[in-house]
């Protein structure tokens, strides 16, 4: 019975969004079908292997789970025996592929506005990565996983590093090298293709992922810089990341809603709707919402299909 709840709940058009897998644009994923495409693969073995749709894969609107990309690419990888094809990917890639934060990132004034911009806005290329800013005598920009398990992949966290070393030395029309470059992931033998374009020793086996640039960098100029279309990005951005926030706070006020409900057999949705109330004033409308607009029904559902998860193991007993 759990199975055919979690099927119905989670292909219900009004529970999409509450979801806690981390999804991604799939530009990575777009760059590495077409390169095995050009090499005369088939790559519809490889999506059903790494349980992606050539939609999810092939389609700009369509977002594809984080980590399902992350086993894409390396099936990929290995059908192409190329052991750095994110590298490969991000460092001849069109830069413009990167989509709507790219046009950030090159019309903001400084390089230090744009990486901050960037920081700010990832998670709308993808939510289990962040990017974190560090300015003082040195520019460090880490990246960091969340929902993902980072030892699972080297050649996405490797695109982005270099898409990151890319895109600063395009925008200020700059060969900046980097004064350190570093991965959590091992590689025997290092990597003398990628220690080239980077311009140094890249380090494998670090504590972080991680480029540092010298401390100046915030302070160059981007070539192009458009503060008017820059204003009118970042609005667009603001409030698309506003209502991303929405729905995380939706999802997360009903999980907390539907857990001390669940080991008394009370998880109905208007008990629900009565506790988020109670827990935050201001859902009124939301609690109101969901059960005049016929979506009491499906909370209900997913309550359901939540408590048939926790509950299973006790069946037999």
């Amino acid at each position: 019975m759990a199975n055919r709840c979690e099927t119905n709940v989670m292909h219900d058009p009004a529970l999409r969004p509450i979801r806690t897998r981390p999804m991604a644009e799939g530009t990575l994923s777009r760059l590495a079908s077409a390169r095995a495409r050009a090499a005369g693969i088939d790559v519809a073995p490889l999506m059903a292997k790494a349980g992606v749709t050539r939609q999810q894969v092939e389609g700009e609107d369509v977002r594809i789970p984080a980590e399902d990309q992350i086993r894409f690419v390396e099936l990929i990888a290995d059908a192409l025996q190329d052991d750095l094809l994110g590298f490969h990917l991000a460092r001849d890639a069109d830069l413009r592929e990167i989509g709507l934060l790219y046009y950030v990132f090159s019309s903001s004034n400084l390089l230090g506005d744009a990486l901050r911009r960037a920081e700010r806005y990832c998670a709308m290329i993808n939510e289990g990565v962040r990017l974190r800013v560090r300015e003082g005598k040195e520019l460090a920009l880490a990246l960091t996983y969340v929902g993902v398990e980072r030892l699972s992949d080297r050649h996405q966290i490797e695109a982005w590093v270099t898409f990151l070393v890319r895109i600063c030395r395009q925008v200020t029309n700059r060969n900046l090298m980097p004064c350190r470059v570093s991965f959590i992931h091992r590689r025997e033998g290092g990597c003398p293709e990628m220690d080239a374009f980077m311009g140094r020793e890249v380090t494998f086996g670090a504590d972080a992922d991680e480029v540092v640039l010298i401390g100046t960098a915030p302070q160059m100029p981007v070539l192009g810089a458009d503060p008017y279309l820059n204003r009118l990005l970042v609005k667009y951005c603001e409030e698309a990341r506003s209502h991303r926030a929405a729905i995380s706070t939706f999802r997360v006020s009903v999980e907390n809603a539907i857990a001390p409900l669940l080991p008394h057999g009370k998880a109905r949705a208007l008990e629900i709707a009565s506790r988020w109330v109670c827990a935050d004033t201001h859902a009124r409308a939301s609690a109101h919402t969901l059960t005049s607009a016929g979506l009491a029904g499906r909370l209900e559902k997913c309550a359901l299909w939540a408590g048939s998860l926790c509950l299973e193991p006790f069946a037999g007993s």
